[in-house]
């Protein structure tokens, strides 16, 4: 329990009640098995979301699956070897979808599901297979990286919105979009995927940067954790979002203390996402930031997330052109070596 019974911490998100705005967010090294799921529930998270399942992954099933029964096609009727092993071909999703079923038998608070990918196609099929599995709603997290030339912005947005499309006419679940901030024009961009069926936006997917070893001449990955300094962007455009665009907002990226959570909310989140604090500190962190919240809170004379939740987004802040030219003119002048 929290150091503070007085203080309601309860919101909801994609219509989920949650206990607490503590959401963890999707990372393999913190859902692979449901006894991970069942420490994070202990220690206080009020929803998870599960690691991505990638479009590459599916479709190459798809495709091994097709090459297997179509070879040795004119072999004899009797060469039962060339039938596919379904149980080896499917194991990636079949193993996901299992987590799925195991999380909602043992865990009391949602379970968020989530598909990675970045063109429209057969894969998200899959998405009626994660709602068959019990999933409470679907985080979809399109990530992408255009380098043709002659591909347009519109037709980059286009299809972004068409894969949003396609996952709505597949299921009825809750749909989240996590979008990274790469638009020419986001909020338009929001107002396209509210259209398609989106219900709520996770604000922003990271995208990971290469690395370069300059003894071993080789590309490499390179994983930095997030910072509270990486908040600074999904709080701005989630202030300037909330009350505009009829979509839970959820932030992610940079939350380690409770203080990060109040200003999130204040900008308007209903919830936080939380990853990178809990790979640093364990689980157990969960419980230290809800604590850190529910005392900020009491100080501060709030009995509920509701009377904070949106209190300082652009339409209700003293000065709303702070979040957008203003800041930037003081930020330049304010500066003194």
């Amino acid at each position: 329990m929290s150091v503070n019974t007085a203080v309601d911490l309860s919101t909801t998100y994609l219509g989920l009640p949650l206990r607490t705005p503590l959401v963890v967010g999707a990372a393999w090294p913190l859902s692979e098995h449901v006894e991970q799921l069942q420490e994070l529930e202990r220690h206080g998270a009020s929803a998870i979301v599960l690691h991505s399942l990638f479009e590459e992954q599916i479709e190459q099933e798809q495709l091994d699956l097709n090459w297997h029964a179509s070879h040795g096609a004119e072999s004899y009727g009797e060469a039962l070897s060339y039938l596919p092993d379904t149980a080896v071909l499917h194991q990636g999703q079949d193993l996901y979808l299992q987590l799925i079923e195991q999380a909602r038998r043992w865990l009391q608070i949602p379970v968020i599901a989530s598909l990675n990918g970045n063109h429209p196609g057969r894969w998200v099929e899959t998405a009626r297979r994660i709602e068959a599995a019990g999933a409470h709603a679907l985080e979809l997290n399109i990530y992408d990286l255009p380098t043709d030339p002659e591909l347009s912005s519109e037709a980059i947005e286009t299809q972004v919105e068409e894969i949003v499309r396609e996952v709505r006419a597949e299921v009825r679940l809750p749909l989240a979009v996590k979008l990274s901030p790469y638009f020419t024009n986001l909020r338009a961009m929001v107002r396209r995927l509210g259209a398609a069926g989106a219900d709520g936006l996770v604000l922003f997917n990271r995208f990971y940067q290469p690395d370069i070893d300059i003894e071993e001449l080789e590309v490499r990955p390179n994983l930095l954790l997030s910072t509270p300094h990486d908040l600074r962007l999904p709080l701005r455009w989630i202030a300037l979002l909330h009350g505009r665009e009829p979509l839970d907002l959820i932030a992610s990226g940079g939350v380690s203390r409770g203080t990060d959570v109040v200003r999130l909310l204040m900008a308007g989140a209903c919830a936080t996402q939380m990853v990178a604090a809990l790979l640093r500190h364990g689980p157990e962190r969960l419980r230290g930031i809800e604590d850190e919240l529910s005392t900020w809170l009491m100080e501060h004379d709030y009995s509920s997330l509701a009377e904070l939740t949106g209190s300082m987004s652009q339409l209700r802040c003293a000065n709303p052109g702070e979040y957008e030219r203003a800041q930037y003119m003081r930020v330049l002048q304010s500066y003194r070596p």
